[in-house]
């Protein structure tokens, strides 16, 4: 194939926007299946459900959470069971810009979040999921997160 310079550009061009695009705007179904159990223990959080953050996480699973550079551990189910008792305060998760990997039945997102007290954010970093496929459905093993109060506004 013999291409003018001016089409290269534009042919090549046009390839490397199209794939730009898909994976800035969607991700692939398979994708779109791992972050799912993130979003219900977000979803979990969000309404005070201690019964739907345990359906999304592996029972056995922990978490760390890193404030002022010391970890703080805990299993799913003393963390359902503090998030999960009734306030006034809403409390919201948002992640952003999610890196999703995927291998056989194990699977890993790493993405930027903020969390929301009252609409307004009271901190945010960054979240590492572990993910297992257990039964052809994919549930969080163990999470592991950043904090800091010192988030720009977003």
């Amino acid at each position: 194939m013999n291409m003018h310079p001016k089409q290269f550009i534009l042919f090549y061009g046009a390839i490397l926007t199209t794939s730009v695009a898909v994976r800035a705007f969607g991700q692939s179904s398979e994708e779109q299946a791992v972050l799912a159990p993130i979003h219900a223990m977000f979803d979990g959080m969000s309404k005070r459900d201690a019964a739907a953050i345990k359906a999304s996480t592996l029972s056995a699973g922990t978490m760390v959470l890193m404030r002022d550079g010391k970890p703080s551990q805990m299993t799913f189910e003393a963390f359902a069971e503090r998030v999960g008792k009734p306030s006034t305060t809403q409390i919201e998760e948002r992640i952003h810009n999610p890196l999703v990997r995927i291998d056989n039945d194990l699977a890993m997102v790493w993405a930027p979040f903020n969390f929301l007290i009252d609409g307004k954010v009271d901190h945010c970093g960054t979240d590492l999921f572990n993910l297992v496929r257990v039964d052809g459905r994919w549930i969080i093993a163990s999470i592991a997160d950043t904090g800091t109060k010192t988030c720009s506004a977003k």
